[in-house]
């Protein structure tokens, strides 16, 4: 069955880092890994602007909706997906698509620090909202 895997967890816990090696681990090929930092990059170089957050998800989901509308095996999404809301859009297109939905947590137990520089204020206000539906 095709399946729809999201990464969870907060900014340096490894989400695209799993992402990526599960998805060259799961087939002959890569399966395609998005995220909403994708849109940030330019160039090779990440840059991110607060105020195009929202284009940035629009973005992700929709090149996870393409590859689930071109019935790829597997895709796999790198997101914070700190609270229900944020993962009920994609729940919503597996089901819509036939595709199983897979939800994994990533904890950050090497102590790695986020790779962009996100403020520990925002850090702090992501934990507290983090949910974990067992």
């Amino acid at each position: 069955m095709n399946t729809l895997i999201i990464v969870r967890g907060l900014p340096g816990s490894g989400k695209t880092t799993i992402a990526e090696y599960l998805s060259e681990e799961t087939g002959r090929i890569p399966y395609p890994v998005y995220s909403a930092d994708d849109y940030f990059m330019v160039d090779g170089e990440y840059k991110f602007d607060a105020e195009k957050l929202g284009a940035a998800h629009g973005s992700c989901k929709y090149n996870t909706e393409q590859a689930l509308i071109a019935n790829v095996p597997k895709v796999f999404v790198a997101n914070t997906f700190t609270t229900e809301k944020e993962i009920k859009p994609y729940q919503e297109l597996a089901q819509q698509y036939g595709y199983r939905f897979v939800s994994l947590i990533v904890e950050n137990r090497h102590g790695n620090s986020s790779v962009h520089n996100v403020p520990d204020e925002t850090m702090e206000k992501m934990k507290n909202r983090f949910t974990v539906k067992l």
